[in-house]
């Protein structure tokens, strides 16, 4: 048994083993965000910005089944080293843009701090012969060919996004700040 993930040029192979990192690199990545990307949002924009969000186990692990159901439901020759999710950095809209937040339960206490948007993803070849990991709509056949004409707009996009409650979706996920800081380790 292999003790840890190696990078493999453009993959990372898997192991049994669990992944780690030192607590030391995680605390210097996230130190690296905060003194730099995070302090130029808060100074450009006047905010105190979101620097992490969490999801509940459950949420991901049903977002993830869906993704894996959905999928074999349209093509049964999908695998799971067929699929992924792509994480979109993304951002409430401003408090007096508010209006397209009136069907969600999220406060305005969120008005333009960061957030984030899960799209699931499926490997497929294209033209060069390439195998690229595309974003897709488990949903939604026709995206299943990275050739669609629908240039990126979709009427329901399966994603667990916080923003959004009329597409599948999960609506668990909690920024800090808002959310009191006290429960994070780094």
């Amino acid at each position: 048994m292999k003790t840890k993930p190696i990078f493999n040029g453009d993959t990372i192979e898997l192991t049994d083993a669990p992944n780690t990192m030192s607590s030391v690199f995680v605390k210097k990545l996230i130190d690296n965000y905060r003194d730099n990307q995070l302090v130029a949002i808060n100074t450009k924009f006047g905010i105190q910005d979101a620097h992490s969000i969490r999801f509940d186990l459950t949420t991901l692990k049903k977002f993830i089944s869906d993704i894996e159901n959905e999928a074999q439901k349209v093509n049964p020759a999908i695998t799971e080293n067929d699929l992924g999710v792509r994480f979109y950095y993304a951002a409430y809209p401003q408090a007096n843009n508010w209006d397209i937040m009136e069907d969600t339960p999220i406060g305005t206490n969120y008005a333009g701090k960061h957030t984030l948007v899960m799209i699931p993803t499926l490997k497929m070849g294209n033209a060069e012969g390439e195998i690229l990991s595309y974003d897709f709509n488990p949903l939604d056949a026709s995206t299943y060919n990275q050739n669609n004409d629908n240039d990126g707009e979709q009427e329901e996009v399966m994603a667990m996004n916080k923003a959004l409650t009329a597409v599948l979706c999960q609506n668990h996920g909690n920024l800090i700040p808002p959310d009191d800081k006290k429960v994070e380790e780094y």
